[in-house]
């Protein structure tokens, strides 16, 4: 018979592992949900967010909102301002993180706290670019920077047009070599004509 305080042990581990933990998480490892509050009262873990807990000693980055967003839903991909400010291609500071996530599937307005902007996306265009990225321990999905400049210039309605140039320029600066890959997202979005002579004005 397993004891509460290994059941207590277990979760502090699930925590170290898993970098953010969820009250779901906890299903398959036979632990009460309970025992979060517990490990909170007794501050060895910590509530970050609606329905997310993360160990005291974890690594707390700049990016924490990504993961933990990551975790509570896991089909989505960061996309447009949040990829730009992951990429480092903005001065932006978006209140709201970018998801995408494919079409027909459920569209949260909040996740760890944070409120979302949701894009849906055809299977085709969802999948392609995408970048798996490790952090503090989960396992986050990012569009390609490329991608993420070429989108921008696709959804520069929402965005704003000086974003996506203020991209575009710091890309080519930090990418010269990345032109190609840059031209081979702007044809799968179908943006390359809108594209092009910015491109241009900028080389």
């Amino acid at each position: 018979m397993v004891t509460g305080d290994t059941k207590l042990d277990r979760l502090l581990a699930l925590a170290r592992e898993r970098g953010v933990v969820r009250p779901d998480d906890l299903r398959d490892a036979d632990i009460p949900r309970a025992y979060l509050s517990r490990l909170v009262a007794r501050g060895l873990l910590l509530h970050t967010g609606r329905g997310t807990y993360v160990h005291p000693d974890a690594p707390i980055t700049e990016q924490h909102t990504l993961a933990q967003v990551a975790r509570q839903v896991p089909d989505s991909v960061v996309c447009l301002l949040s990829a730009l400010r992951f990429h480092g291609l903005t001065t932006q500071n978006p209140h709201e993180v970018w998801i995408a996530v494919p079409r027909g599937a459920w569209r949260p307005r909040r996740a760890a706290g944070a409120d979302l902007r949701v894009r849906t996306l055809v299977p085709e265009l969802f999948s392609a670019d995408v970048e798996e990225v490790e952090i503090e321990g989960v396992g986050v999905r990012v569009y390609s920077a490329a991608r993420t400049v070429a989108d921008c210039f696709r959804q520069r309605a929402d965005v704003g047009l000086d974003v996506a140039l203020e991209a575009l320029r710091d890309y080519l600066r930090r990418e010269p070599a990345g032109r190609d890959a840059l031209w081979r997202c702007a044809e799968r979005l179908h943006v390359w004509s809108v594209l092009r002579p910015y491109l241009e004005a900028v080389s």
